[in-house]
C-alpha cells in the first residue's frame, strides 16, 4: 500500500449508522395539549376566574344540602303571625322600627299579645300633582283631593325653591301618604307591636297611640335570609343559586350541542366539495330566519320548559359554528401535506381529525365559551317577553325579570342586584377564559 492510499483511507471512511442514536436525536417530547395547558396557566386572571367559576358551579349543587337552607319555591311565613315574609331586606333576622311616644297608628288587634299596625292612610299614583303645604328635608305635608298627610320628600319632583309653600309638585313614583312624618311601612312587610305598648284612641276606630317609645317588628326566622325575600316570601338566596344552576345547565347544553352539530356539519360542508352548493343554500335560508322569531315560535308552540328552550336555541344556533368551520376547512384542505396524505391513501377521517381539526381548536373553544353566556342572555330575553320558564323553575332570567319590575322602588332594588351580579360574573369569566384558552391553543404561542 502506497503512502497515497494510506492518506485516502485516513481521510475518507464510511460513516457508521447507529439506529438508537438516530431515534434519540429525532425524538421530541412536545405535546400539544400539555403545551396549551402550560400557556394557559401563565394567564393568572383567566386561571383565577376559572377557579371562581368552578367553585360557583360546585356551590350551586352543594347549596341545597347546607344547614339552614330554605327551599327555593317555598313561601316563608312569619312563625307567630302566619303572614308572608314579603320583600324582607337581606341579611336580617329581626326587622324593627322604633317610633317615639305618642305616634298615632292605624292598629287592629291580631291576638291578645299583638297589634297589626301601619300609618299609611292612602296612596297617590305616579305623575299625579299634589299641593305641598309644608316642606321638610325628609317629609313634606301634602293635600291631594280629600287626602291630607305626609309623604317622603325623595319621591317628589320639587321646584327650584321648595321653601315657598303652598305649591304643586309631581310624584316620581306611586307614593304612600302617612298619618305622621314617620315611615313605619318597613318595605312592604306587615308590622306588629306588642299590646302593652299602645292604647286605643278614643273616638277613632282602629287608631292607636304608642305608650312610650315602641318597637314595631316582624320576626322572620332564627336564620337570616341572606339575599332577602321576594314579594311572596320566597328565599332569594336559594332562588339565585337554583336559578344559576338552571341557567348554566342551559348554557352548557346549548354550547355543547351547537359545537357538536356545527363541527360535524361544517367538516362535511367544507371537505365534501359536491355538497358545498347544497349546504350553502341551506345555510342562506336558515340564517335569514331571525333567532328571536325562532325562540318565540318554539316557546309558543311547545310548553315552556328547560328542554324547550335548549331545543329552540339549538335549532339554528349551530349555523354560525358550521359556517366558520367550513370556511377554515376550505382554507387548509388543499395544503400540500393534506394533498400528500390523500395521495398516500390516508383515510378521510384520519385526515380530518389529525390534519384539519387541530388547527381549529382555539377558535372552536372561543366560540363555545361565548355561546354559554349568549344562551343565558337568550333565556333572560325570552323570560323578559313573558314566554320563558315558569316561576316554579328558578332561573337567572325570571329572577332578573322580577327584579326589573322593582327598579323604580328604591328599597326593593336588591331583588335585581344579586342575579345581575351573578350573571355579570358568569359572562365576564367565560369571556376572559375563552379568550385565554383560544390564545393558548394557538400553536404559534407555543414557540419560546
Amino acid at each position: 500500500m502506497t503512502l497515497r492510499d494510506k492518506k485516502s483511507e485516513a481521510l475518507f471512511q464510511f460513516a457508521q449508522y447507529d439506529a438508537a442514536a438516530a431515534e434519540k436525536s429525532g425524538y421530541s417530547n412536545y405535546s400539544y395539549w400539555r403545551s396549551t395547558l402550560s400557556v394557559f396557566l401563565h394567564n393568572r386572571a383567566a386561571v383565577a376566574l376559572l377557579i371562581v367559576l368552578a367553585l360557583l358551579l360546585l356551590f350551586t349543587f352543594v347549596q341545597p344540602y347546607l344547614p339552614g337552607q330554605y327551599d327555593a319555591n317555598v313561601i316563608n311565613n312569619h312563625p307567630e303571625t302566619g303572614r308572608q315574609l314579603s320583600n324582607l331586606p337581606p341579611s336580617l333576622t329581626t326587622v324593627k322600627v322604633t317610633v317615639p311616644e305618642g305616634t298615632l297608628l292605624y292598629g287592629a288587634p291580631y291576638d291578645e299579645n299583638w297589634y297589626y299596625v301601619t300609618n299609611v292612610m292612602d296612596s297617590i299614583d305616579r305623575r299625579q300633582n299634589m299641593t305641598i303645604t309644608e316642606y321638610g328635608e325628609e317629609f313634606c305635608h301634602i293635600e291631594f283631593e280629600d287626602i291630607s298627610g305626609w309623604v317622603l320628600t325623595e319621591y317628589l319632583r320639587l321646584p327650584e325653591d321648595p321653601q315657598n309653600v303652598p305649591y304643586e309638585a309631581m310624584s316620581n313614583y306611586k307614593v304612600d301618604v302617612y298619618m305622621e312624618p314617620v315611615d313605619v311601612t318597613n318595605d312592604g312587610n306587615s308590622l306588629y307591636v306588642s299590646a302593652d305598648s299602645v292604647r286605643a284612641v278614643e273616638g277613632e276606630e282602629g287608631m292607636v297611640e304608642t305608650v312610650g317609645e315602641a318597637d314595631l317588628r316582624i320576626l322572620p326566622s332564627t336564620h337570616a335570609f341572606w339575599f332577602g325575600t321576594n314579594n311572596i316570601g320566597q328565599d332569594l338566596w336559594s332562588r339565585v343559586w337554583s336559578g344559576t344552576r338552571t341557567s348554566l345547565f342551559i348554557g352548557f347544553a346549548v354550547a355543547l350541542t351547537e359545537a357538536l352539530v356545527g363541527i360535524f356539519m361544517g367538516v362535511i360542508w367544507g371537505y365534501v366539495r359536491k355538497l358545498d352548493r347544497l349546504m350553502t343554500e341551506i345555510y342562506n335560508v336558515l340564517d335569514n330566519i331571525p333567532t328571536t322569531i325562532v325562540l318565540i315560535l318554539i316557546a309558543y308552540i311547545l310548553h315552556p320548559s328547560v328542554p324547550t328552550l335548549i331545543f329552540a336555541m339549538c335549532l339554528t344556533g349551530w349555523l354560525g359554528m358550521s359556517r366558520f368551520v367550513r370556511n377554515q376547512i376550505v382554507i387548509i384542505r388543499d395544503r400540500d401535506y393534506n394533498l400528500a396524505s390523500r395521495c398516500l391513501g390516508t383515510p378521510t377521517m384520519r385526515i380530518v381529525f389529525k390534519n384539519l381539526l387541530p388547527y381549529l381548536v382555539s377558535v372552536i373553544t372561543m366560540r363555545m365559551a361565548l355561546s354559554i353566556p349568549s344562551a343565558i342572555g337568550n333565556e333572560v330575553f325570552v323570560t323578559y317577553i313573558g314566554i320563558g320558564l315558569p316561576l316554579d323553575t328558578p332561573s337567572l332570567g325570571n329572577l332578573i325579570e322580577a327584579g326589573r319590575e322593582l327598579m323604580t322602588i328604591p328599597f326593593l332594588r336588591y331583588q335585581l342586584y344579586f342575579p345581575v351580579a351573578v350573571l355579570a360574573l358568569i359572562t365576564i369569566s367565560f369571556y376572559v377564559i375563552g379568550n385565554a384558552f383560544a390564545d393558548a391553543a394557538d400553536p404559534k404561542n407555543h414557540v419560546k
